[in-house]
């Protein structure tokens, strides 16, 4: 099964690419082209990166790591569908004038030189200063000029979402959904989605790492890893939060599937509009990943599922750094 993104349609499942460069060391080259390669062959065919996913002291290497795959693997330029989220300062300032927009976009596409142009730019964060309507209409003409070919929104409400959609088609808005992080399903982003017909991009559909089943307490986490500025990682809180995990462990034994593909394929399960992507750093994660678009599920597994997520209740406070970051490292 695929989901629709705009004229185009992706696997339920694609790869999120911010682990690769947004860490304490660049993922080496040959080891992450492998992981594009293999998560691309099994049909992971959406990826998702960011002008920000990058230490301070390499700006754009997220960019520049994909300009670097496409140029050796150009057969992959017309596999993809590549979304790249921007409009943020180097402080994670949203910007949404025409200058900050136009400057983010820009800059994206020269970092690829032509060798890919980008399908779709989302602003990574809503400009509070800025009235969406007039974001979006920035973006169009950036549209209009051929600088990428679609709109995408990421970190948004319903509301907005039907909003933006008024003065431009949206085609991808990009939320954190999981069976830990069920928001889009009460902040009205999943239905104005189904409604609107436009993709729902679910990051973090294992929690970042947490569902599946790994980390099974708080020395599991190096030291430097961004995951324990969030709260549902912290000492405090772990202990409960992985009782969620047992859950999804027990049920994952039960289909003979990992729990990783467990927690992906009911992120992808809960409406045709929604494509997952976990992100990795390895050829074996990716490809078990990959593999979560061939789990079906009865009405009656979904319905025990639900029934089960819904009578946890989650130990976390949506911290500062979550709303600057995706934290996709590790999904």
């Amino acid at each position: 099964m695929s989901v629709k993104i705009g004229r185009d349609t992706v696997g339920k499942v694609g790869l999120g690419l911010m682990g690769l460069t947004w860490r304490a060391n660049d993922t080496p080259d040959e080891q992450a082209f492998e992981t594009i390669k293999s998560a691309v062959d099994a049909g992971c065919t959406l990826l998702n990166g960011g002008t920000f996913y990058n230490r301070p002291d390499q700006p754009l290497s997220n960019l520049k790591l994909i300009r670097r795959f496409y140029e050796k693997y150009p057969e992959y330029v017309d596999k993809t569908i590549l979304s790249v989220k921007g409009c943020l300062t180097p402080s994670f300032a949203p910007t949404g004038t025409r200058d900050g927009v136009r400057k983010s976009a820009i800059e994206a596409a020269e970092v690829l030189k032509g060798v890919k142009k980008i399908d779709i730019f989302e602003s990574a964060r809503v400009d509070t200063n800025v009235p969406i309507e007039e974001t979006i209409g920035y973006l169009a003409e950036l549209v209009k000029e051929g600088v990428f070919n679609y709109i995408g929104l990421s970190e948004v409400n319903g509301q907005t979402v039907r909003r933006a959609h008024k003065v431009h088609p949206i085609t991808a808005v990009e939320v954190e959904y999981s069976l830990f992080s069920r928001e889009p399903e009460s902040n009205g982003v999943l239905s104005a989605c189904e409604e609107l017909d436009i993709a729902l991009v679910a990051y973090s559909p294992v929690s970042r790492g947490l569902l599946t089943g790994a980390i099974t307490s708080l020395s599991d986490i190096p030291e430097n890893d961004m995951r324990r500025n969030f709260d549902r990682f912290k000492e405090e809180t772990l202990e409960d939060n992985l009782k969620l995990v047992e859950v999804v462990k027990r049920q994952a034994e039960k289909k003979g599937i990992t729990p990783a593909q467990l927690a992906i394929a009911w992120v992808t399960a809960q409406s045709k509009h929604v494509v997952a992507i976990p992100g990795s750093t390895s050829k074996s994660r990716a490809t078990e990943n990959a593999k979560a678009a061939q789990v079906e599920f009865s009405e009656e597994e979904l319905k025990e599922l639900r029934t089960m997520v819904e009578s946890f209740k989650v130990k976390e406070n949506h911290s500062s750094i979550a709303d600057k970051i995706e934290g996709a490292v590790g999904g």
